[in-house]
């Protein structure tokens, strides 16, 4: 076996948004999508910002739930998502730009709302990013973001990260425990405290996962999970070994067809 591994696993470019968005996006991403969106004041909102905005899976909520007059800028470090995202809601009045995080080219107190789902994770100066958050928030604006919660609370994640880590070196390089890297809500509080905010709200949220069956399930994680990407470069004629075991198990915890799976995540909120 190949003992070198990948140290960066996530790589969202060429073919990666579409698959994202097709396996990864309903299971995991739109529940949580309209968790956010409801969270939201339209009536106290000129002007949204949307952090890591991904595949668009949020960005259609939000525009849904801000006034039409209200502007929303929707911005992703990734050209490939971002254009993705455009692409799939083209013809919707949004802003779209390329924005760095830890370096948002607004002035003080200009915004009313900003979000950032699931991507605050991969920022490396997460402090900052906040910082900068609060920077641009106008008074009483409010802050939301959202982090998985531990793996084990990621059912049908769990369940493949069991079966294909056996297939991997280990140790895994700490990069693929970023996604559930602020699952601890006292973390997610001091980082929105040190960054300026003094109203904070944060709380650990359930939803279930659905997807029409088991094996689509096992199918989006051999398509877009990180972990396949690494398997198939290491030995392509695993993914289908994979898959079939990933598919047995799911079926097995969760049930064939729907299959019905629990998941949790971390929502705060924070109020300059």
């Amino acid at each position: 076996m190949i003992s070198e591994i990948t140290k960066q696993p996530f790589d969202f470019s060429g073919s990666v948004p579409k698959n994202y968005d097709q396996y990864m996006g309903p299971m995991f991403f739109e529940p949580y999508a309209i968790e956010v969106s409801k969270l939201v004041d339209a009536s106290s909102v000129d002007i949204a910002l949307e952090l890591a905005a991904g595949t668009g899976r949020v960005t259609r909520h939000l525009r849904s739930v801000l006034s039409p007059g209200a502007k929303l800028i929707t911005s992703d470090l990734s050209a490939d998502m971002l254009g993705f995202a455009k692409e799939k809601l083209k013809g919707l009045n949004i802003d779209w730009q390329i924005i760095d995080a830890q370096s948002l080219p607004f002035e003080d107190n200009t915004i009313d709302l900003v979000v950032c789902c699931f991507g605050l994770m991969f920022v490396l100066d997460r402090l900052k990013a906040c910082s900068e958050v609060h920077r641009v928030l106008r008074k009483h604006g409010m802050f939301v973001i959202t982090t998985w919660d531990k793996l084990e609370t990621i059912g049908t994640s769990s369940v493949y990260r069991m079966i294909a880590e056996k297939y991997l070196p280990q140790p895994l390089p700490e990069s693929y425990n970023l996604p559930s890297s602020m699952h601890d809500e006292s973390m997610v509080r001091d980082l929105l405290k040190s960054a300026g905010f003094s109203r904070i709200a944060v709380e650990k949220r359930k939803v279930d996962s659905q997807c029409r069956s088991a094996k689509d399930a096992a199918e989006a994680f051999t398509q877009a999970g990180a972990l396949s990407n690494e398997i198939a470069r290491l030995n392509p004629a695993w993914v289908e070994e994979i898959k079939l075991l990933v598919e047995q198990e799911l079926a097995k915890r969760y049930g064939d067809a729907p299959m019905v799976a629990p998941m949790s995540a971390v929502i705060g909120q924070a109020w300059k």
